[in-house]
This record gives structure tokens, sequence and C-alpha cells, in this order.
């Protein structure tokens, strides 16, 4: 049997289909068959039985006029579909123009969330189109076209909204709770003979095994695996022996350099390295009191496993190391000679990055962390001293631009990402504190550039309130670009370094800047004048701030 799909009517057992036109040629008339007028719909049948289309699993038809129908089909939807897209684009291509025209463009930008909200769930390596779902659509929309008004009623919001709340300090049994293995490891009392804080730790591992080998840094950066091979090897040359029992000498800093990020405090850190009597951890950025001790390794990719305080304190053998020879030479212990070699830490992130606390500590202060990194640091060693160095925030920004942006780096770009961060943090500071915003995960990892690590005030103020402000050195990367050798006078000053010889004072102060910023971000110009009125609005009031609480007008960063 032949069957027929050239049209919707019977199919007959008969070899031929009468009613198709197609089946009986040319005189077929189309007024008198029922399908060409439309006036019969027929099931379809199969050897005299009803069936369903469905049914029907092979279909017989003339290939020639089968192809010609699929061709015509194809040709009619490509057409369609080419004549809309034309229409579409010039449509949006009119919308565009006009738009631009008269400034009504109204597209925004994927930044733009409305109200903030600190939601735990959200992890550092999520990406911003999984946050759209705790933000709501923004009522106010910042145009790319440099528009300085618009953008200067958001600034004159969040200036509104400033308040500077003194902090309440943690009690240290609150502390304690938090970091108990901490405070078990890190003792009340240091040794009374040595500057820096050292104490003797009994140790109790094989003398066969590895110390180093289960150490994080080591485990997860093979750079820094060479370091504690060699940390290995002398190790045993080092312990101290008494009455039966194995004594290795830990230490903490003595000193720490806490900020900020691109504010020179690497080409410190160079020159500070340079005295006889100071030494660094063995990687000069540990990030252990911000992240490695919450298991962060880098904040896109999520947790680790916490790294224990042991692991931190293995950086400084190198130097204690050094400190143990001075305290158990002849003239130590004949005369009572001090030690006088202190350890630093420059870990940049130590002044402004508590960006873990959301993960770790009760939320019940309507968005601010109950505990900073501070309070932890000044608990374990509460005569630790603290150097800071600043920059113009304005500047300092556009430099951690260029630094971390990887592509189309341009002064067109950094704009909108400054005006797309404002509106971000306006969003939040109509709901919540100032200290909450800035101190808030979700938000830091919304902002496309970093606002939050400029406003230096915000973030002194709350270190103020467990050190002493003697205890804290706030320096100027102007100053010490400028005349490098009195800022390092005051460092040494301010760490009772001894004096030095004039060969030593040369080789610290002339030495070439570090870290300086790289030939092809230089390439990129200056910031468009615009945003830096923008930013210098934005940081104004915590830049007063500031020259309030350091008396000293300088930081008002006027001639810059």
């Amino acid at each position: 049997m032949r069957s027929c799909i050239n049209c919707c009517i019977h199919l007959l057992p008969n070899d031929l289909h009468r009613q198709c036109f197609r089946c009986r040629g040319p005189n077929h008339n189309n007024q008198k068959c029922p399908v060409c007028r439309g006036e019969s719909k027929i099931p379809l049948y199969a050897d005299s039985k009803q069936m369903k289309w469905l049914a029907i699993l092979e279909v017989r038809t003339d290939p020639s006029e089968s192809w010609n129908g699929f061709f015509c089909l194809r040709k009619g939807k490509i057409c369609s579909l080419i004549f809309g897209l034309i229409i579409m684009t010039l449509v949006m291509a009119s919308y565009v123009l006009t738009g631009a025209k008269h400034r009504l463009l109204l597209i925004p930008s994927p930044f733009h969330y409305g109200a903030f909200t600190s939601n735990p769930s959200l992890m550092d390596n999520e990406s911003l189109s999984d946050m759209k779902d705790h933000y709501q659509p923004s009522k106010m929309n910042i145009s790319y076209v440099k528009d300085y008004p618009s953008i200067k009623l958001i600034i004159d919001t969040i200036t509104s909204k400033i308040e500077f709340i003194a902090r309440q300090r943690p009690d240290l049994e609150e502390l304690r709770k938090q970091e108990p293995h901490m405070f078990s490891v890190i003792p009340n009392k240091f040794l009374p003979n040595s500057k820096n804080p050292c104490w003797y730790e009994e140790y109790r591992g094989n003398t066969t095994t590895d110390p180093y080998a289960t150490n994080s840094y080591a485990l997860y950066s093979k750079r820094f695996r060479t370091i504690f091979d060699y940390l290995g090897k002398v190790f045993w040359n080092h312990l101290y022996h008494y009455k039966d029992k194995h004594y290795r000498l830990r230490c903490l800093p003595h000193f720490y350099i806490i900020g900020q990020p691109k504010c020179g405090t690497t080409d410190l850190y160079d020159r500070l390295r340079l005295h006889p009597d100071v030494r660094f951890s063995a990687i000069k950025e540990p990030h252990w009191w911000t992240r490695k001790r919450f298991g962060i390794i880098r904040l896109r990719d999520g947790f680790h496993d916490r790294y224990p305080v042991e692991d931190y304190l293995d950086l400084f053998d190198l130097a204690a190391h050094q400190i143990q020879g001075v305290l158990q030479s002849e003239a130590a212990k004949e005369h009572g000679r001090m030690n006088n070699i202190i350890i630093g830490e420059a870990s940049a992130s130590t002044m402004w990055d508590n960006n873990a606390w959301i993960f770790f500590y009760d939320n019940s202060t309507e968005g601010e962390p109950p505990f900073l990194i501070q309070d932890f640091i000044h608990a374990s060693q509460p005569n630790a001293k603290l150097i800071v160095m600043l920059r113009d925030p304005v500047e300092r920004l556009y430099s951690d631009y260029l630094y971390f942006a990887s592509a189309n780096k341009s002064a067109e770009d950094f704009h909108e990402k400054v005006a797309e961060s404002l509106q971000l943090f306006e969003n939040c500071m109509l709901d919540y504190s100032l200290r909450a915003c800035v101190y808030n995960n979700t938000l830091n990892n919304a902002m496309p550039v970093r606002l939050q690590v400029g406003l230096y005030v915000v973030y002194l103020l709350d270190w103020l309130t467990v050190f002493d402000k003697d205890q804290i050195l706030v320096l100027r990367l102007e100053d010490h670009a400028s005349n490098m050798k009195y800022t390092m006078h005051m460092v040494f000053q301010f760490l009772d370094l001894a004096p030095l010889s004039e060969k030593q004072e040369a080789l610290i102060t002339k030495s070439p800047a570090s870290n300086t910023r790289r030939p092809e971000d230089r390439s990129l110009g200056p910031m468009l004048p615009t945003t830096k009125a923008i930013l210098r609005d934005f940081y104004k009031p915590f830049n007063t701030k500031l020259a309030q609480v350091l008396f000293d007008d300088a930081f008002l960063w006027k001639r810059t």
C-alpha cells in the first residue's frame, strides 16, 4: 500500500488516493476539492482503521516534492528572521541615539543594586550575578555620561549619614572563648631579657621527622617550601636542652606595619629590613590575623582549613634563631646582655580587612562586627607597636585599580567603577551604620573598586579603642617620598632602634623605591578630572576627621 501526506484527508486502502490533487494530476479542480476549500477535516485512515498521526512510523512520498517544500519553508523562515533583526536594530539604534543626546538612557549598570543586605550565606567567591537576589532594583540610575551633579547627590546623601560612634571594646574572656587554642599557645608573659616578645616552648615532636611538614604556608605555596626546607635542616641545632627536655624559642613580632595597600608599605618594609637590629617574618605578608586564621587563602576561592597559630609562629623561627644566639651568648650569661633584635610583620591587610567576621562570629550587633583583628592582637601582646603608612585616598584608589584590574583598564572604566561603587555604598548607608558598611564582606566584594580602604579614620579610631596613641605611628607616603631620611628617622625613633653610621643610613635611604607603578599603567595617564572631583568630595569628611584625630592638617591632602 502507498501512503500519502500531501493532504490531510482519507488514506484509503486503494493504491491511488483519488481525492489528492497531486495524486490525480493537473486536472484536479481546486474549487471542488474539500481540502482546498478547508471544509473537510477527516481523520487519518490506514487499511480502513482510524489512526493518530503519531502512529504513522513510515511515510513514503515523492522525494522531489518533499525537498521543494522544505527549502521553501526554510527560505521563508530565514527571510522573516533577517527582516525582524533589521527592524529591531533600527529601533534600538534610534532609541540609543535619541537617549544619549538627551541623557535619557535608562539602561542600568549590573552593579546598581538597591537596598543593601548583610547575608552570611554569601561566600567570597560568589559571582555578582548571584548577589542580585540579595538586592532590590535601585530607584536611581547613574548614567555613564560623566554627570558630576548626579553623583554629587549620592555623595551628599552619604555625607549626611556619617556618624563616628565610639566602639565598645570586648572583654578578654569573650576573646578567649573565640580563640581558645591561640591563647593556650601564646603565654601571658615573655622573656624579660628580650626586647622582642619571645618565650621557650617545650618541643614534643619526634626528632626524626620534619617539624615543618604540616605547615599550611608550605603546603599551599611551593615558593615557601624552600624556606621551610632550610629551616628544617637547621631546626635541631637550635633546640635548647634542659633537664632531659627539648625547648624551642618562639617569638611574635614586636611591631606590625598594618597598612594601607598601595601606600608605600613595601618600600618601608624593604628599607627597614636593612637595619642591623630588625628582622621580618619569612614571608612579607602572612595575612594570618585577617585571613589565614580563618582559612582564607584567596577570597575568590572560599574557605580552606584554618591555619593554626603554630604555623604563623613558624614564620619567625629564622629570626628566633638569631635572638636565641644573643640570649645564649657569653655576654648575655655573664653580664645580662639584653637582646635588642626586634621582629616585624608587614601584612597590609591588618588595619582594615575584617571581612571574615560574619562567617565566624555571632551577628547580634546590627551588622557591626563584635570582634575586630586589633582585639586579638592587643589581647595577646598589649605592648605591640603599629606603623601605618597612608597617602591621598583619591590617588590610592586609582593606584589600587591599576594594580589589581586585569583587563580593559582606562580612566573611563575607572570612572564607571567609582560611580557604581558609590551607589552601592550609598545604598548600604541608608540602612546601616558607617562601621557596618565599612566592615561588610558582601558590600566590599560587590564594589568594583575598594572605596572603603581609603576611609582611614574609621579604622584608626577602632584601633585607638584598644591601643594607646603612642603605640601607633602614622606616616604619609607624600612625606616619605619627598624626605625619606626624615621619615626613616621617625620610624627608628619610634621603634627605639640604635643609631646608624652614615654608611648604613645612606644604604637605607638612597636605595631605589620599591613597588612603583608599572610602565604599562603609567601609559594610561591620570584619572579624569571629573572622577578626581567626585572622589575628593567623597573622602573630604573622612580626611577632615583624620586631621582632627592626628592634629595634623597635612592629612587633609589639599595640595595633592
